[in-house]
């Protein structure tokens, strides 16, 4: 099967970057940082009324109806300009409240003034309450609601309204990061069990498109600075050294690109294959994510490691990006679970 993305959908991809290259520039995403960090409100507000909230939600249910092809889209965009905006936890969230069919939640969400964080780390369980305190999450001090699993196997949504949230130091200073005391707190059932492989999947793929869209615009950055920066009288990107780094970085974008459209188009059509799409995208470009920024960072020298080298920025967005919603080793170890089942049961795993 060959995999292109339609005619509208090229059009959405255009449209995304077009708007996030003028809003979310490099120098808009320091005057984020400059000013304390965490993200930009108004950048949010121009997204939602154009729809982007929407994307995953049936239409039938107020939504655009069109799925997580067209999320991964826009997710690959907002990871080539490091947005700063809680649009993953809000399209994974409206996914999972969309299912279960909670339309009070639901109209709140895309009308994006409640904000939604997202954990794959299970909550733990107390009857119709949860307990304790929260790993840390991004952008969870400006939430109005949580979403994740719990320790009993549910998929859960925690209404934050009167919670405690601690703000943390993170890297990666284009978003907030916070720990929440959930304990006493109520929640609104989203499923079970077949709810929280979903909701896993579908984080997995948004994360997995938005590590893409950093890596993909960081090679692109790379090789233009390869091909500009003279060294001895040469372009540097005219040695062989860093022509091979610059090859190792294509070769991991493209498997990374690869396996996160397989994923997004089993995730959007329903395929039995999604779960193993999914951890395959997930461990593929957590580590081809952070080896291409280390060679972004190799290959820029000693200005990559300044404030003025947009490279940082990328690096810090990829290493949280890497262990939210699993690790490589995490998604690693859930393919050979399900793998093995096949194998055990006589199937092939092809």
């Amino acid at each position: 099967m060959q995999f292109e993305l339609s005619p509208d959908q090229e059009a959405l991809r255009d449209a995304a970057t077009s708007l996030l290259a003028d809003r979310s520039s490099p120098e808009a995403v320091r005057a984020v940082v400059d000013a304390g960090g965490g993200w930009d409100r108004g950048l949010w507000s121009e997204l939602v009324d154009q729809g982007w909230a929407a994307v995953v939600v049936p239409e039938d249910q107020g939504g655009l109806g069109l799925g997580w092809v067209e999320g991964a889209v826009l997710m690959e965009a907002v990871g080539a300009h490091v947005a700063p905006v809680p649009v993953l936890g809000q399209l994974v969230a409206l996914d999972a409240v969309a299912r279960a069919g909670e339309q009070a939640w639901l109209d709140r969400l895309l009308a994006g003034d409640t904000i939604a964080a997202v954990t794959h780390r299970p909550l733990e369980a107390a009857g119709d309450t949860v307990t304790g305190s929260t790993v840390p999450v991004p952008h969870l001090p400006s939430a109005d609601a949580l979403v994740g699993p719990t320790s009993d196997g549910r998929l859960v949504l925690v209404d934050l309204a009167g919670a405690s949230v601690e703000s943390l130091p993170a890297m990666d200073l284009t978003r907030e990061l916070g720990r929440a005391d959930v304990d006493g707190l109520g929640v609104v059932e989203l499923g079970g069990s077949e709810a929280v492989e979903a909701f896993l999947d579908a984080g997995a793929v948004a994360v997995s498109a938005e590590l893409l869209g950093a890596a993909g615009r960081c090679l692109d950055d790379t090789v233009s600075y390869a091909r500009d920066r003279v060294q001895f009288g040469r372009p540097i990107g005219s040695f062989q050294a860093v022509k091979h780094r610059c090859a190792d970085m294509l070769v991991d974008v493209e498997g990374m690109r690869s396996t996160t459209w397989w994923a997004a188009w089993c995730l959007a059509a329903g395929d039995p294959e999604r779960a193993v799409a999914a951890s395959t995208a997930k461990s593929w470009t957590s580590d081809a994510g952070d080896r291409v920024l280390n060679s972004a960072l190799q290959v820029h020298g000693g200005i990559g490691f300044t404030w003025e080298c947009d490279v940082h920025l990328y690096l810090k967005r990829v290493q949280l990006d890497r262990i939210w919603f699993g690790t490589a080793t995490e998604h690693q170890d859930r393919l050979a679970g399900l793998l093995r089942e096949r194998v055990e049961s006589g199937r092939s795993v092809i």
